[in-house]
């Protein structure tokens, strides 16, 4: 029966929507395991896909290999950050970096700000990929903090950074590749106008919006710390460092706006991280803006089970070398210098992508593609850091096979979901071709809201692209699917068709925070299994935060303010 030609639009988007909806049912309401859920998504999503979307059964299975190939993508980085991460404890020069960030400060609050929200932020803005959760994560279980927060907190910075991360990919391939290049051109050529004008005031609003929200995104770090994984479960305890968190905040986001505004959207979260991790770190060492109190998780004793995960790099190593602070931090040194070049220098770049796997139309289906670049990837420089590290720190096979070991062991948890996981996401993506001539599932979700918010739809713009982020794990995924969508419908409504595809940047940012397969990659890198549910009911605060906020500016801008576009006449 042809189903979907049957369906209005509402009722397609209310099925597009369903897999989703079930997921966080089950996942964050009734917190049952990702491993035990997602097999039961996918099938729903396979009935949908064959029955009311007229996918044939091949372009399904080809989705899945598709997907199945980029699982073992993720899996790689997985297991590089694992990899660097128990390379550092055998070597030592784990007990190293714990003894520097005391150093610093003892104040939990000012440690999460200079790994999660500052260190990360950098990591996203040279490698993305999700890697600042995999290595900032496993960073702050090292020096003492609860497993769970720790990938709460990953979880959390994958939003601010994340529209500039991997030197800017998300707009760059996003959101170009997104909209109707020629088609835009060709109609700002006609007003004496450019695509490079217009894509640059996308760029500068996305820079904007995102300095805006992610203002207050380090006293949400602080706040939730305090009040979920504090022995007082105290807000206020939070609170009161507030001065230096928007101090912090400040240090990244003015460096980074500038530099969205006046030199593009390959580094503002490169500059901001850089700068505001150097101003804040000499800060915190002269106590400048912090309360004379030092907060502390509870006593490890008193933590409970679902704070505690599977990897375990407190441990006291065989034979434990001492470590200097600079031997101990190289590595993170070289990671970054190595992740950066390997972005932005185009010789360095093409021989790492010389060696590619190239599954091009799978299974004779046109558009499904896919790539493993084993040396390109976040992944294959952690493995080469590893490898330096091994020689620099005059590492025995013995520590050596202990960490292969570790890191294998860690990796096996993440597998099974992410198995199931991102091939659903593809059958959703690739649904767009059909016996049906119907528009692909996120497609169909987004135009269902479209019709059903009317006016007020620039306040959801957001929300469409986390929902988009949501569904792919990605940033640049969400953008690529979703940003002639928005782009039409601000035509439609007469407004900016440039604000609101930054919008929709902006909420495909955010929505990487909750995106099921990064929850999953992240607890795969500290063994933090069967909790995704509780990772994601606590950043869905965060996210709601900031799709309200994102969603209002950009309403007080179209309605109040104005603004508008070359396109607007």
């Amino acid at each position: 029966m042809d189903w979907g030609n049957n369906l209005s639009i509402n009722l397609l988007a209310f099925l597009a929507f369903l897999p989703i909806l079930l997921s966080g049912i089950l996942l964050v309401g009734f917190r049952i395991s990702a491993k035990i859920i997602m097999p039961i998504i996918y099938l729903i999503t396979f009935i949908i896909a064959y029955y009311f979307w007229g996918m044939t059964f091949n372009r399904i299975l080809a989705s899945t290999l598709q997907g199945l190939i980029i699982t073992i993508s993720i899996l790689w980085i997985i297991f590089g950050a694992l990899m660097l991460l128990n390379t550092l404890k055998y070597s030592g020069a784990v007990t190293t970096i714990r003894q520097n960030f005391s150093n610093i400060s003892n104040d939990r609050r000012v440690q999460v700000i200079l790994i999660a929200w500052l260190l990360g932020c950098f990591i996203e803005g040279a490698s993305g990929f999700g890697t600042p959760a995999a290595i900032a994560a496993p960073l702050m279980v090292a020096i003492g903090f609860p497993t769970l927060a720790a990938v709460i907190f990953g979880m959390m910075i994958q939003s601010t950074p994340v529209s500039f991360g991997a030197v800017g990919t998300p707009l760059i391939v996003g959101v170009q590749g997104g909209l109707d290049k020629t088609g835009i051109t060709k109609n700002l050529v006609e007003i004496g106008s450019s695509w490079e004008s217009f894509f640059n005031i996308i760029v500068a609003e996305v820079a904007i919006i995102h300095a805006i929200c992610g203002t207050l995104m380090p006293l949400l770090l602080v706040i939730i710390m305090t009040r979920f994984f504090g022995t007082n479960k105290s807000w206020t305890e939070g609170l009161s460092i507030f001065k230096f968190c928007i101090f912090a905040a400040l240090s990244f986001t003015i460096p980074y706006l500038f530099a969205g505004i006046f030199i593009g959207p390959e580094f503002p979260s490169i500059i901001g991280g850089l700068v505001g991790l150097t101003i804040v770190t000499i800060a915190a060492k002269k106590k400048f803006l912090l309360p004379k109190d030092t907060w502390e998780f509870p006593i490890i004793s008193e933590w409970p089970d679902n704070w505690k995960g599977s990897l375990n790099v407190r441990e006291k190593v065989k034979n434990e070398k001492k470590v200097s602070s600079i031997s101990a931090w190289s590595p993170y040194i070289f990671l970054a210098i190595l992740l950066l070049l390997s972005r932005i220098n185009n010789d360095l770049k093409e021989l790492l992508l010389s060696i590619t796997l190239e599954f091009k139309n799978i299974l004779n289906e046109t558009g499904i593609n896919a790539s493993f670049s084993g040396l390109y990837l976040p992944g294959g420089i952690l493995l080469f850091v590893c490898l330096i590290t091994f020689i620099m720190h005059k590492m025995n096979l013995d520590k050596i096979s202990g960490s292969i070991k570790d890191s294998s062991k860690s990796l096996f948890g993440a597998g099974f979901v992410l198995i199931f996981t991102i091939p659903l996401v593809r059958v959703m993506i690739n649904s767009g071709v059909n016996s049906y001539d119907i528009v692909s599932m996120p497609i169909a979700m987004a135009e269902g809201m479209a019709n059903f918010f009317g006016r007020i739809y620039p306040f959801f713009a957001p929300t469409i692209g986390a929902i988009g982020a949501f569904i792919a794990g990605s940033n640049t995924v969400s953008n690529l699917m979703l940003s002639q969508f928005q782009f039409e419908t601000a035509k439609i409504l007469g407004l900016s068709g440039a604000l609101m595809v930054a919008l929709q940047s902006v909420g495909a940012a955010a929505g990487n925070m909750i995106a099921i397969h990064n929850v999953v990659a992240a607890s795969a890198t500290v063994g933090l299994i069967n909790r995704e549910g509780d990772v994601i009911r606590i950043t869905i605060i965060p996210l709601i935060y900031y799709l309200l906020l994102s969603g209002t500016i950009g309403t007080l801008v179209f309605y109040i303010f104005k603004v508008s576009d070359p396109l607007i006449f």
